[in-house]
């Protein structure tokens, strides 16, 4: 018999929604098939069986579950088979309505979505995602509604979402538990803006800073190991290869998807995924697989008039870089956000110089 207990998606959440079993109680599955989806604060994720025989589900559709909780046994051909149905999870459910998770109500709430608005999805089981692509389509109106749900919520008070509440826990724990210090230069970003356009005609993809930033960060990987690295206690673990997180805020919340292996793809590939990631944001579509495992993380922050921004070191990393774009065609302030336990000032100023020196060097 093998035990399927949930792993640790993420550093922001300490429970997650069980929001879809895959595989039904009592039926047969193989190793590495996908067999329940769950849900954190910012992705929705696939779990697959550890082995092979007949799964015996232990949770149910809209329980929450914390890492390392048994969800599930998967029993070999000789178990029995015959095993007690779950009941269903959500009232509605059990009416014949759509089983709606527990995060895709608060939305529903948030946003002013009617029950009769979500059963007319048509959806068995309505996630986070289906809420927020429903009030995606329904523009300024559902915000109107949203604000005023949120207003009613207590007067001069804006409830935060889910993604926001994600964001908030990672700003805390980080300004709790990492010493952080910022290094700033200056940086001309006429070459690697030329050098991005011409690179968007050639691989037929959207190129701009983002995508020459992360391959250029990447790139220093080999020279400045400990930028990459992780910190367990008073060890410094070293990373084999920089998986380099982004950025991406479309005004609902904060979203970190990580670029894996950067140094070893191409720009039209970063550009490719990139894209695959600011489309996700739009939608909701976020896999938690697409969210974790960065090593290093760019910060954007490329609106007119921005000067200097200063972002906040994200908890199981030891860098964010900062990078600025002024309209005005001045040099850019390129900052290095550091854990001071395993970087110093120096190494800072040498690691930037590098950076600069290969930015201003495209063309």
């Amino acid at each position: 018999m093998a035990e399927q207990r949930v792993p640790k998606l993420n550093n922001n959440d300490t429970e997650y929604v069980l929001t879809e079993w895959l595989v039904a109680d009592g039926a047969e599955v193989r190793a590495g098939d996908p067999m329940v989806v769950v849900e954190t604060s910012k992705a929705a994720e696939e779990l697959v069986a550890e082995a092979s025989g007949v799964l015996r589900q232990r949770a149910k559709a809209g329980d929450l579950c914390r890492p390392g909780e048994l969800v599930a046994e998967v029993l070999d051909g000789s178990a029995p088979r015959s095993v007690e149905p779950g009941p269903a999870a959500d009232p509605a459910a059990a009416d014949g309505g759509p089983l709606v998770t527990r995060a895709a109500r608060e939305l529903a709430d948030r946003y002013g979505i009617s029950a009769g608005r979500i059963a007319a999805l048509g959806l068995a089981v309505v996630r986070g995602a289906d809420i927020e692509a429903l009030h995606a389509a329904d523009g300024s109106a559902a915000g109107a509604d949203a604000a005023g749900a949120e207003t009613a919520v207590r007067p001069g008070a804006v409830r935060l979402g889910r993604v926001q509440r994600g964001v908030a826990r990672s700003v805390e724990l980080s300004h709790r538990t990492i010493p952080a210090a910022y290094t700033v230069v200056r940086m001309d970003l006429g070459p690697a803006v030329a050098h991005a356009r011409a690179l968007t005609r050639s691989v037929r993809r959207p190129v701009g800073l983002a995508e020459v930033f992360v391959q250029q960060v990447a790139a220093l990987h080999p020279q400045f190991p400990l930028f990459f690295a992780a910190i367990e206690g008073s060890t410094a673990l070293l990373a084999e290869a920089p998986h380099i997180g982004v950025t991406v805020d479309l005004g609902e919340g904060l979203f970190v998807p990580c670029v894996r292996d950067a140094a070893n793809r191409t720009i039209r590939e970063i550009a490719t995924e990139l894209m695959r990631f600011r489309l996700a944001a739009t939608d909701g579509t976020f896999r938690e697989s697409d969210l974790g495992g960065a090593n290093f993380v760019v910060t954007l922050h490329t609106d007119a008039d921005v000067v200097l921004a200063v972002p906040l070191v994200f908890p199981g990393t030891v860098c964010a870089l900062a990078v600025t774009s002024p309209t005005d065609g001045s040099p850019a302030n390129i900052g290095l956000a550091y854990d001071h336990r395993l970087i110093n000032g120096r190494d800072a100023v040498l690691f930037l110089h590098a950076l600069k020196n290969s930015v201003e060097g495209l063309g």
